[in-house]
């Protein structure tokens, strides 16, 4: 199956009728490797989609996040309030937890595969894709697990692409830093715990806000860490490819950027 995640026009050429020639065009390129299914997802409802995602936002710099429009300041809230609410410890928490390497590859490949078994829809990952979509690479994807410090067993993981946006008419700020949850596994870390740390090494990075859909179990940590919803929805779709009933955010195990 194909997965299909950006299809982009220049605003000025948006009303020329081009996204149709593109889809044709890609579709004609996945049909040349012998590959007639595709997943895919929009923003705008087409008929008929086989989930519907909500993105959830967690600030981490929200005073930033005031300041350029992003969010506003709640009722009754003060900036300062606002600040110490979503304050966070200054390292993380969770014993063994550490940068990916590329020698973690075999051990991640293994965990992300036994953890994505159990949704409707989910990637398989080999070693060849956790290598190309998840080793670390600087303002792209950041990825960490948690390794026994007993057996040296690696049990748990977490994963975060980067989505910079730019600023239009502000005067402090030109860039907003925003990380994406991409794929996450907790077997002996909590939840909570473990994406707490998540936002911990993300906000050590100088990121603004951190995102996440409540696919998979992420609606367990959303709220506990202070995780508000957000007014988008993301649609997802198959081509090609039949389910009986509509899924369920929970039941999809599958990320598109």
């Amino acid at each position: 199956m194909a997965e299909v995640s950006f299809l982009c026009v220049h605003k000025n050429l948006r009303s020329k009728r081009l996204a149709p020639v593109l889809i044709k065009e890609v579709t004609r390129r996945v049909h040349l490797e012998d590959t007639w299914q595709a997943a895919y997802t929009a923003g705008v409802v087409i008929p008929t989609p086989v989930a519907t995602c909500q993105y959830w936002h967690r600030p981490l710099n929200p005073k930033k996040l005031i300041d350029v429009g992003f969010s506003h300041l709640g009722d009754r809230m003060t900036m300062s309030r606002t600040i110490g609410l979503y304050k966070l410890l200054e390292s993380t928490a969770t014993p063994g937890l550490r940068k990916m390497e590329y020698r973690d590859v075999p051990a991640v490949t293994r965990l992300l595969r036994g953890y994505l078994s159990r949704f409707a829809v989910a990637p398989e990952f080999d070693e060849n894709d956790v290598e190309h979509w998840l080793l670390p690479r600087e303002d792209v994807v950041d990825s960490y697990l948690v390794e026994s410090p007993e057996t040296h067993e690696v049990t748990d993981f977490f994963s975060f692409y980067t989505l910079p946006s730019s600023i239009i008419s502000n005067q402090n700020y030109s860039v907003l830093k925003a990380a994406y949850s991409f794929y996450n596994v907790a077997t002996e870390t909590s939840w909570p715990q473990l994406m707490n740390d998540a936002l911990i090494v993300a906000k050590q990075r100088d990121y603004d806000v951190f995102n996440a859909l409540d696919v998979m179990e992420n609606e367990i940590f959303l709220k506990e860490l202070k995780f508000g919803p957000g007014d988008g929805h993301l649609h997802y779709y198959l081509y090609n490819y039949g389910i009986r009933k509509q899924l369920k955010p929970s039941e999809l195990g599958l990320v598109l950027l």
